[in-house]
């Protein structure tokens, strides 16, 4: 008998049940989302890179002008456009940070959870345009991998990994499962790299992952990247993946500054190793109180700057 054939205690059903319910809410707040703010997005700005060249034409009324060839136009005096065949589909992959600390945080919700609303959003973006989607989820390595599938089941299916699957922990390494996908996707393909970037050395690996795919990197800023009030006080801190603790007075002066110097570096440098990388940055504040327009605008605002960096080259 297999696992799931196994009867199950009432405490593991009442878990199974809230997940299920929660797989329910996160679609149909994504649902609309995607019907209502992010019509056209995903397509104007990841299947338009898709495409391949066809053919010249003469330029017709109610073609868009970026799509003008002027090389051909100077030459012969009249208005002629490129026409483009888009591929039939597209594969996007969600590379999923599975560590302890993305489990944790002050937020009405965790950062997992606020990454399977980001992974909702996108997915369910991707198979409205017949796209593929599938995970590699991930700790020290590659905990699981569900390969691309096209429909609503597998889009639910992906959700409910991304909140039930758990790591084997021991701390977070990005790049193995960076390599993994290098090697189980052939033809080039869209991955979110979904973390809190709280890691090390996984920039050689990314770069080389973004030689061969558009890769963008979800980072999940959650609130207790800034200091607590001072009215906190004393409060002994935790880190979730190697279980060391401290005791931290949060009405010192000289403490908050040195946590928000650290801060500060450390979004400095993951920025600047992004950039080194050839990668785009979203970041997604994972928020202190229910707000679904939290993870929707930086997902709009991401939108906007591909679609403008598109229309000036």
């Amino acid at each position: 008998m297999s696992r799931d054939d196994e009867p199950r205690s009432d405490e593991e059903e009442e878990e199974l049940k809230a997940l299920l319910e929660e797989v329910r809410r996160i679609e149909a707040q994504s649902r609309r989302l995607v019907r209502l703010l992010m019509e056209g997005g995903y397509r104007s700005v990841f299947r338009g890179s898709g495409i391949e060249f066809k053919e010249v034409r003469e330029y017709a009324e109610g073609d868009d002008l970026r799509s003008v060839d002027w090389n051909v136009t100077a030459r012969v005096g009249r208005p002629f456009v490129k026409k483009y065949l888009e591929e039939r589909e597209l594969s996007v992959l969600f590379l999923l940070d599975l560590s302890a600390s993305m489990g944790g945080g002050f937020g009405v919700w965790s950062a997992r959870q606020t990454a399977a609303r980001v992974c909702a959003c996108f997915a369910l973006s991707a198979v409205r345009c017949n796209d593929k989607v599938g995970l590699v989820a991930f700790g020290r390595g590659v905990d699981k991998f569900v390969p691309p599938k096209k429909g609503f089941g597998h889009v639910l299916r992906i959700v409910r990994d991304c909140l039930a699957l758990r790591g084997a922990g021991g701390g977070t390494d990005i790049a193995p499962a960076l390599e993994f996908a290098s090697r189980v996707l052939r033809r080039r393909s869209i991955l979110f790299l979904v973390s809190d970037f709280l890691a090390d050395g996984w920039r050689d690996a990314l770069s080389l992952c973004a030689r061969r795919h558009d890769v963008i990197a979800v980072r999940l800023l959650t609130p207790d990247l800034i200091p607590p009030d001072q009215a906190v006080g004393l409060a002994r801190l935790r880190d979730p993946e190697t279980g060391l603790e401290a005791v931290v007075d949060w009405r010192s002066p000289r403490v908050r500054e040195a946590y928000a110097e650290r801060v500060a570096a450390w979004r400095e440098q993951t920025e600047r190793d992004l950039r080194r990388a050839k990668v785009d940055r979203l970041d997604v504040p994972v928020p202190r109180r229910a707000d679904k327009d939290a993870i929707v605008r930086p997902i709009l605002d991401f939108f906007r700057m591909r679609e403008l960096r598109g229309e000036k080259r």
